[in-house]
């Protein structure tokens, strides 16, 4: 089978998108690739169709569980094996997981979170599969310049020792020039090879609403705009608030954040995506592999954290190509509480070593042991319980994973599983010598298929309701067998797993490299000041500030966005506006002249110069002195 017959035999497209083949072909030939390719820009495609090809099995690299869940998913739907190994597993469970992937000879691709990829356990089968090919998703987490670092992600490399010869695919919608050289350094690519393509969206346009009536503005906006609509929010409670407020006034509307359940997530999903709701409210926990193609508008209520998270989130807008708008709102405080977010994420070290401390205690972890434990942490508890601050917790639990002290999930969702660790003769001679469990044990058999080859997905309250006993009576028939050594039974697992990477340490041997500490606090000091220049500038195209923070070498301005709006109204062409600009700024930049002055310099009609003077003073680029000069300001970009 060609490439194009694998697509359309799989997934029915005809043909693939830009840079989907070209990527293709490159990991095909066995070269490791890097592709970058926009939200929504079928970046699985190109991992999914040369490991289609190939004999064996592709190994992809994961951090979002959920999104490794739905192509899990989506893969068998097509017909196509695909099994994943993610915190919450038991033992037993990955020890399946991995025989499968060995023996089943239409296995194609085993999904892995980063942090699975130290075990020993992982390590010992890793050589024996058949790998054909190396998927890393989201590979701007391995880059210490990227906005979303992993440490986790730094084992990859290690696991190319065990895989020499086979090729790595690198794949993320956002990378800056410095990330992009630092994921392929990483990897140890053999050499460098980079598809890019451009972060330019034509049929996008982005807008800043400064404002000091935030919720009239996005009361307007989202009665204006017709279609489907996002509007994200910085926490939980304000998607409730939000949601209630546009549904007061009319509006079609729900909220979405990581504290609901997974059915009640997926519920309003598919809602949204099925148009029964028209706006969903949400946090940046919304959207990752919802791919939603006529998503209208996307509007912010807050401040981002990068740009890099700006532009993931405004590009779910417009996947169809057709015209779609991203509007951030911003009021005055909105800055001040962002840049105080920088001393939030980063507590003093004797913080951070109370935190670990109170999280050995409520693991109840002793010193010197418990390396590779994991556990459910619920925050919200841990943090009433230690009389931490959330958010003070909540980041030192993230620094001490950047350390590497302990692994910190996503928030997960793992229904209840079992699986027969016995074949059929051993369990019928079970049966027969405990007549008091034969009931139970057809039950299971009877209404699940697949007990002894893999693990199957249960939920006790519905076994419950159908042999008419209480729900705790059927977890204490699942932990009988289980106890037994019949099956071995996962139960449900909901919340954020926390793994002990090291044996517990003594309070006063906890330590963070300064250099790192420093490091990295910098880099976020960094990514705010460029959202507040994207936010707060008011003199240049929107479109060509996320381009160039990008790499992207003299992009056009787009016309459309708030900035070049307000410069169209001078009715001057954009040519000739740069042209006189370009002269107003070799003009004035090194002396500072009266207006007269200027226009016996300039070589354009007097009236176009003054508007071009008027647009640069009303945005800061000009100034007059004390004398009534005016002056270029050079700060200014």
């Amino acid at each position: 089978m060609n490439f194009k017959d694998i697509l359309n035999k799989y997934w029915g497209y005809q043909n693939f998108r830009e840079l989907q083949e070209d990527i293709i072909r490159s990991v095909y030939l066995g070269k490791d690739t890097l592709g970058l390719l926009p939200t929504g820009g079928g970046k699985s495609i190109t991992f999914q169709v040369p490991a289609l090809a190939k004999p064996g099995i592709c190994l992809v690299i994961s951090p979002l569980i959920a999104l490794m869940k739905d192509q899990v998913e989506n893969l068998n739907k097509r017909g196509i094996k695909a099994s994943l190994i993610i915190s919450g597993m038991s033992h037993f469970e990955i020890l399946k997981t991995l025989d499968n992937a060995l023996y089943d000879k239409e296995m194609k691709f085993l999904y892995v979170s980063p942090e699975r990829l130290e075990t020993s356990l992982f390590k010992e089968r890793l050589a024996s599969l058949k790998i054909n090919l190396i998927a890393v998703d989201e590979a701007h987490c391995i880059s210490q310049w990227g906005y979303d670092f992993r440490p986790s992600y730094l084992n990859i490399a290690e696991i190319r020792e065990f895989l020499p010869g086979v090729p790595i695919l690198a794949l993320t919608a956002t990378a800056t020039p410095e990330v992009i050289d630092d994921i392929q350094d990483k990897l140890k690519f053999k050499q460098k090879n980079v598809f890019k393509k451009s972060f330019e969206r034509k049929n996008l346009t982005y807008f800043v609403k400064q404002t000091d009536t935030k919720i009239n503005d996005l009361l307007s906006y989202c009665k204006e705009f017709k279609g489907t609509g996002i509007v994200y929010v910085r926490n939980r409670r304000k998607t409730v608030e939000f949601a209630q407020l546009l549904k007061k006034n009319g509006l079609s509307a729900d909220f979405y954040h990581a504290g609901l359940s997974i059915e009640e997530r997926s519920k309003k999903q598919d809602a949204w995506k099925n148009d029964k709701i028209r706006i969903i409210v949400a946090t940046n926990a919304f959207g990752m592999g919802i791919d939603k193609p006529d998503v209208r508008f996307v509007i912010h209520m807050d401040l981002p954290d990068s740009l890099e998270a700006y532009f993931q989130e405004a590009g779910r807008a417009g996947r169809d190509e057709k015209e779609a708008i991203a509007i951030l709102i911003v009021d005055a405080s909105d800055r001040l509480q962002l840049i105080q977010q920088i001393d939030v994420s980063f507590p003093p070290l004797e913080t951070i070593k109370k935190v670990y401390h109170a999280l050995g205690n409520y693991a109840q972890i002793p010193i010197g042991s418990g390396k590779g434990k994991d556990f459910i942490f619920n925050l919200v508890e841990f943090s009433t319980t230690y009389n931490f601050n959330i958010l003070t917790a909540y980041y030192a639990l993230k620094l001490l994973d950047y350390e590497e002290y302990i692994s910190l999930s996503e928030d997960i969702d793992n229904p209840s599983k079992i699986s027969f660790k016995i074949n059929r003769e051993e369990l019928y001679n079970y049966q027969i010598l405990h007549q008091e469990d034969d009931p139970f044990i057809k039950f299971l058999l009877r209404n699940y298929a697949g007990l002894f080859t893999e693990y199957v997905k249960i939920d006790e309250s519905y076994i419950a309701k159908k042999i008419n006993i209480p729900e705790e009576k059927v977890k204490e028939w699942l932990n009988k067998l289980h106890k037994y050594n019949l099956i071995d039974y996962v139960e449900r697992k909901k919340g954020t797993v926390i793994t002990f990477i090291t044996n517990r340490y003594d309070y006063k041997d906890i330590s963070l490299s300064k250099e790192v500490y420093d490091f990295r606090k910098k880099r976020m000091q960094y990514r705010i000041e460029q959202v507040i220049n994207y936010a707060y500038s008011n003199h240049k195209c929107r479109n060509q500030l996320l381009l160039m923070y990008f790499g992207e070498k003299d992009p056009y301005r787009c016309g459309k966005c708030d900035v070049c709006k307000k410069r169209n109204e001078i009715q001057i062409s954009t040519y000739e506006f740069d042209l006189i600009v370009e002269q107003l700024k070799a003009i004035i930049s090194n002396e500072s002249l009266l207006m007269d002055e200027i226009f016996e310099k300039v070589t354009f009609p007097k009236e176009k110069v003054t508007k071009v003077l008027q647009w640069l003073i009303e945005h800061g680029k000009v100034v007059y002195t004390k004398t009534s000069k005016l002056h270029w300001v050079k700060k200014a970009n």
